[in-house]
């Protein structure tokens, strides 16, 4: 017999994505809402481009807020995951929900973006991010297809083993996403507005790592 305790501990697979979506959108509202205190203090006309440059002791904060909510994610993933591809599908999936929802947040308390093409500074780390909110968007769409697949392969009785050139692959495509994020960064901490948005980068990287995971998917479906 099971003891009680153990026993709850084998949650199902859906309860688990349940539980981890509910933490993220709950985490979304939480950084939505230090946004919404940060631009009424810099921006009380409303966010836009230039950036207003706090001191640096608001800079190191928020720089070290985001590497905390980044460490979140990993820990939502490793105490999830039963393996290691299951714990990167539940980071993936706990940060897709997390940066959807928090334009979701930010648009149900201050009715912002205008439009998913409003542009957006979207990470600082290890320089600025920016673009318009429809492409980390659309990045955090494939990461919850993503990771949802690799959660369902585990339910099948099935763990993917995915080679180390593919894992190098998935790499290349994501920084080349983000070469299209922090294309324009020497304009903008230079005090300038962004210029075009770089979306050929973008979707060079989202292709080839979307078609990476597809290639992948077919290979591991002809192993099963």
């Amino acid at each position: 017999m099971v003891p009680p305790i153990e026993k709850s501990l084998k949650l199902s697979s859906t309860k688990k994505v349940f539980w981890v979506a509910l933490f993220s959108v709950a985490m979304a509202y939480f950084e939505a809402a230090v946004v919404v205190y940060l631009r009424a203090i810099f921006y009380p006309n409303g966010f836009d481009f230039p950036l207003a440059m706090g001191p640096d002791s608001i800079i190191i904060t928020e720089l070290g807020r985001e590497a905390a909510t980044i460490l979140m994610l990993v820990t939502i993933g490793f105490l999830c995951g039963r393996s290691k591809p299951e714990r990167f599908a539940y980071l993936l999936i706990s940060f897709g929900i997390w940066d959807i929802m928090y334009y979701v947040w930010l648009k149900v308390l201050i009715g912002w973006p205008s439009s998913l093409l409003t542009w957006d500074i979207l990470f600082l780390i290890p320089l600025p991010w920016v673009g318009p909110c429809l492409a980390p968007i659309l990045v955090s769409i494939a990461m919850i297809w993503a990771g949802w697949w690799i959660v369902r392969c585990h339910d099948r009785g099935f763990v993917p083993q995915f080679p180390v050139w593919a894992w190098f692959g998935e790499i290349a495509a994501g920084l080349i996403i983000i070469v299209s994020f922090i294309w324009d960064f020497n304009n903008i901490v230079s005090g300038g507005y962004p210029d075009v948005f770089r979306w050929d980068i973008f979707l060079i990287g989202m292709i080839a790592g979307i078609g990476l995971f597809l290639f992948m998917i077919k290979k591991q479906s002809m192993r099963y």
